[in-house]
């Protein structure tokens, strides 16, 4: 028989993998400075305890059990925590459905669907706690569930409690009653906002959507919009290129027009060949309406049926087909982009028309050409594969030499591999090819805010940063509603230590791109440089839910949890993808910090081994961060003398911190001119 508990001692056990020692000591210092007792089996043992009688004992007279899921867990199909599991498990058996017991709270970016959890884990509400980082909202909760006197109608066990015969009150308990139901009502009310507060603020729309925290009436903004991609049906699968790029130019032409919000090409096209319902689409996006349609193309005649929808209504507002030569696409997206916005009652200010065909051409081998390039991008992830990309973009400024898009499109894909494809010697001179590029594009057409974007890229990878900023602010007066535009002005903004205006923009990219994971990226990386490290791990563990498979934002959510002090948090984050510089970089850093100095010299060995000296400026990190000022200095002017990019963090940098007080240090950073 299951005892009642009698006595506030151990209110809450607390059962975790080894790997989240860290995690879980936060939320039980958190728990605990809330008046709660909690049982943490690495401070409650004492010598002469029989271990497993313990645990039996705790796990049989605690009044909540609080499981902690992570990737540690995920990856440890044994382990003495699942031996606590299945004893907690074992003790719901004798109690009521409605009484609230299993807490399950998450640590990381791991998906409450795909976690190796028992079912009645999954049947209750979750809550994420990124790196055992612990609102006051959790801990009013665990009070309000250890309270004497639970409310019957709780529905954290999962379960609705079945509906009974109504008591009859009297006329003396009503007052009573009454009074009762609204302290409950009131503590109730309060207990959601606070936590709806919290997860606002950290939490993934899934997530939300998991804690119950999303509104109830779907409000996306009037004027927002998604394209999802065209559908070819050119009966041949060779031309699919054809119908993404000419979807991924409707987008960019109605992104140009004022007062419309247009989600970006990478959350749109996340759809492609899943033939979701608009009502899904609208609300992952949040977007008031959908624009379909498909492409049909024989030779130089296309024909395009677009029809748009209003995802709150679900009424169709729009529709019609165009027949084209394939010469006539530049009127095509100016004819469509218009149509859309007088059906979504935007009005129209200005020469539309000559926004939306800026830079582009009427040469249709030019336009074809491009967009075999703009696919051959998506796909590159080297510069081997990067190569017949740019070969199509040259074929596309061959045919058409005043094709502005092609060659700020074209300087913008050189510009993606300077920071890590190929010698230095390699790098600069694309670096160079680029420049010339996004110059001739400006003189093509001074308004297109791309080009001046990848004007500034060049700029700020040769260390000119007063001309990049200007150049940055220029293409997002010119284009506020490009997430390329955005992303990388929040970067520079973030680097220039202009730390309100990166985060501000970086959420206007997630909020156009939210299943992007750069844009996630963007927002973290943002947070990690205004130091506000925790608030970064949680837009990381957005970026790792949308997209789990690059490395990038786990070696980056490593270096936050490091610069936070959570050393092991940081080498577990960093050797989830361990086949990265950027991860070597992070264990070399964290490795040192546990008092493993041979390992984090074996990992700064595979970066020289993969980059030489072009990770210059990332070795200076290392050792400012290991306390050799001397090496540090070294390499702060090897890495001046080799122009190395990575300086764009300097201003702002906290692992520079132990230089910053040193005049050699100093003299290289008023050398940048960084703008104030």
């Amino acid at each position: 028989m299951i005892l009642p508990v009698t006595e506030p001692s151990h209110a809450v056990f607390l059962s975790y993998a080894s790997q989240d020692a860290e995690a879980a000591q936060k939320i039980c210092e958190a728990l605990r400075a809330g008046g709660i007792e909690v049982f943490l089996d690495q401070s409650e043992l004492r010598g002469g305890d029989a271990w497993d009688q313990k645990i039996r004992h705790e796990i049989h007279d605690c009044a909540l059990f609080i499981p902690m899921v992570s990737q540690h867990t995920q990856e440890r199909l044994e382990g003495y925590f699942r031996h606590e599991w299945n004893l907690a498990i074992e003790r719901t058996h004798h109690m009521a459905q409605q009484k609230p017991f299993l807490v399950p709270v998450v640590v990381d970016g791991t998906r409450d669907q795909e976690a190796l959890v028992p079912d009645a884990f999954k049947a209750v509400q979750w809550t994420r706690l990124p790196g055992g980082e612990t609102p006051p909202a959790f801990v009013e909760r665990i009070k309000r569930l250890l309270s004497p006197a639970p409310s019957p109608l709780s529905t954290e066990s999962g379960v609705t409690p079945a509906i009974s015969e109504p008591v009859r009150a009297s006329r003396r308990s009503k007052p009573v009653l009454l009074a009762a139901v609204a302290l409950v009502v009131l503590a109730a009310l309060a207990y959601f906002l606070a936590n709806k507060f919290w997860i606002a603020q950290h939490a993934t729309p899934e997530t939300a959507a998991r804690a119950g925290t999303l509104p109830t009436v779907f409000n996306p903004p009037p004027h927002s919009i998604a394209v999802l991609p065209f559908v070819n049906l050119s009966g041949d699968a060779s031309q699919e290129y054809f119908s993404d790029g000419l979807t991924e130019e409707l987008l960019n032409s109605l992104s140009r027009i004022n007062d419309l919000q247009v989600a970006a090409r990478t959350s749109s096209f996340s759809f492609q060949g899943a033939h979701p319902d608009i009502a899904t689409v609208a609300h992952k996006l949040n977007v008031a309406s959908v624009l379909e349609g498909s492409v049909r193309r024989s030779g130089r005649t296309i024909r395009v049926t677009a029809q748009l929808n209003n995802a709150v209504t679900g009424f169709h507002l729009w529709s019609q087909t165009f027949d084209r030569d394939l010469g006539d696409v530049l009127k095509l997206q100016t004819d469509i982009a218009t149509a859309v916005a007088e059906s979504l009652k935007v009005t129209l200010l200005g020469d539309v028309a000559a926004r939306i065909e800026l830079g582009g051409t009427r040469n249709p081998l030019a336009f074809d050409a491009y967009l075999r390039g703009l696919r051959l991008t998506r796909v590159a992830t080297n510069e081997r594969e990067a190569g017949p990309a740019l070969g199509e973009y040259a074929e596309a400024i061959r045919r058409d030499p005043n094709y502005a898009v092609a060659y700020a499109t074209r300087s913008l894909a050189l510009l993606e591999g300077v920071y890590s494809w190929g010698s230095i010697t390699a790098r600069r001179q694309r670096a160079e090819t680029a420049r010339i590029d996004a110059e001739q594009a400006i003189a093509l057409a001074p308004g297109l805010g791309l080009a001046h974007a990848a004007l500034a890229k060049f700029l700020q990878y040769s260390l000119d940063y007063p001309r990049a900023t200007d150049e940055f602010e220029r293409a997002l007066a010119l284009a506020p509603g490009n997430a390329t535009v955005l992303y990388e002005y929040s970067l520079h903004a973030a680097y220039m230590g202009r730390s309100n205006a990166a985060i501000d923009i970086a959420r206007r990219g997630v909020a156009l791109d939210p299943l992007n994971l750069l844009s996630h990226r963007a927002l973290g990386d943002a947070l990690y440089f205004a130091r506000r490290y925790n608030e970064a791990i949680a837009a990381y563990q957005d970026g790792i839910a949308v997209d789990p498979g690059p490395a990038e934002p786990y070696a980056r959510r490593g270096l936050a949890y490091y610069v936070l002090g959570s050393n092991q948090m940081a080498q577990s984050s960093c050797e989830m993808k361990p086949e990265n510089w950027e991860s070597w970089f992070c264990l070399a850093l964290t490795f040192d910090k546990l008092g493993q100095r041979l390992e984090s010299d074996a990992q700064i060995k595979k970066m020289t081994e993969f980059s030489g000296d072009s990770l210059a400026y990332q070795y200076d990190e290392i050792y400012a961060q290991r306390g050799d000022r001397d090496r540090a200095l070294e390499w702060l002017e090897t890495a001046m003398r080799l122009r190395d990019p990575g300086f764009r963090r300097l201003k702002i940098d906290p692992l520079m911190d132990p230089l910053r007080k040193e005049p050699r240090f100093q003299a290289i950073e008023r050398g940048l001119k960084f703008p104030n």
